[in-house]
């Protein structure tokens, strides 16, 4: 099949082109750098401009997969690609849903109002800048010739977000003599995530099956406490892990999800827990295949020593920051 990769330097885009090559498909990539898999082909283009797609255009596709959340770059694709490519696949995400707190949320629930036209999208409304991303698409290729894939949580070897490396990394090389791991006192907090290579695998298969539709691209539900463990295990972790409180960890400026000074992937607010906690049901039933989250773990934890990954101002705490908490506990 002839697939056009709107992207592909960047971890996801680049994972995706990867798993078309490796089922031996043809793979364009356009992008402005040329960070591509290797047996690609690429088309140097500014999604900015308005004429970014006319390289492409005039040539005909099995499938676009585009992983964009401005809204302009998704419209204008739609617009050039409508004609050329028999599908449309989209990676959205779970953060178009209305209600960020409903567990078990499934494909039919209700999102978000999709960004206005003319307002530019950021993060702070980054689920209404996918939604009306999903809307162009759907107006243009219809639902026949879209797939729309929503993933919650994404990780695996090569994250950039230090979201997840940092607990691999943290039980793999604690901060202080006695091997003691600080961690939220939340073990029954819902909590499910996706590898990347799965994501990537799964969406090739969906344009090779033709397979349109809505789908929510997470993995099992289980807690933030069992897979705390598994990360533990994959790390080879023996030492005291301290669960402490969400109200004293918080009085003492530390973060939640991610960020600096913070403990990753713990979410204390139950309004956000519904982000984690929803149903894979439908993507199971296309296809869908996941790997074991300790399986992904390792790997992250292998990848994230070869190329020596700093968490340190990015995701979790310093090895000061935990062993100044950790005295703090001692003291009482």
């Amino acid at each position: 099949m002839k697939i056009l990769i709107l992207g592909g330097t960047a971890w996801l885009g680049h994972s995706i082109a990867a798993a078309a090559l490796a089922a031996g498909h043809s793979v364009v990539c356009l992008a402005r750098g040329n960070a591509i898999p290797e047996g690609a082909d690429l088309v140097n283009a500014d999604r900015a401009r308005g004429d970014a797609l006319a390289g492409v255009a005039a040539r005909t596709w099995d499938a676009v997969v585009d992983v964009a959340s401005d809204p302009r770059f998704v419209e204008r694709a739609v617009r050039d690609l409508a004609p050329a490519a028999k599908r449309f696949v989209f990676v959205s995400s779970l953060n178009v849903y209305a209600d960020p707190s409903k567990k078990g949320i499934v494909e039919d629930e209700p999102t978000l109002p999709p960004l206005p036209e003319g307002e530019e999208a950021s993060q702070e409304n980054y689920g209404r800048a996918k939604s009306a991303c999903e809307e162009a698409i759907l107006a243009g290729f219809g639902r026949e010739r879209s797939t729309i894939v929503r993933p919650g949580l994404i990780t695996g070897p090569g994250d950039p977000t230090n979201r997840a490396a940092y607990w691999p990394l943290r039980f793999a090389k604690p901060s202080n003599p006695r091997g003691r791991v600080l961690v939220p006192d939340a073990f029954g907090q819902a909590f499910s995530v996706i590898d990347a290579r799965d994501l990537a695998a799964w969406i090739v298969r969906l344009v090779e099956a033709e397979i349109g539709g809505v789908f929510n691209a997470v993995g099992n539900v289980s807690t933030l406490g069992e897979h705390l463990e598994q990360i533990r295990s994959a790390a080879g972790h023996t030492g005291e892990v301290v669960r402490t409180p969400a109200d004293w960890l918080l009085a003492r400026g530390v973060g939640f999800w991610a960020g600096p000074r913070s403990l990753p992937l713990w979410v204390p607010d139950p309004s956000l827990e519904g982000m984690l906690a929803a149903s894979n049901g439908r993507a199971l039933e296309a296809g869908l295949k996941l790997r074991p989250a300790r399986e992904t773990y390792a790997d992250l934890l292998a990848w994230a020593l070869e190329n020596s990954v700093d968490c340190a101002g990015h995701a979790g705490l310093s090895d000061a920051e935990e062993r100044e908490l950790l005295d703090a506990l001692d003291r009482g």
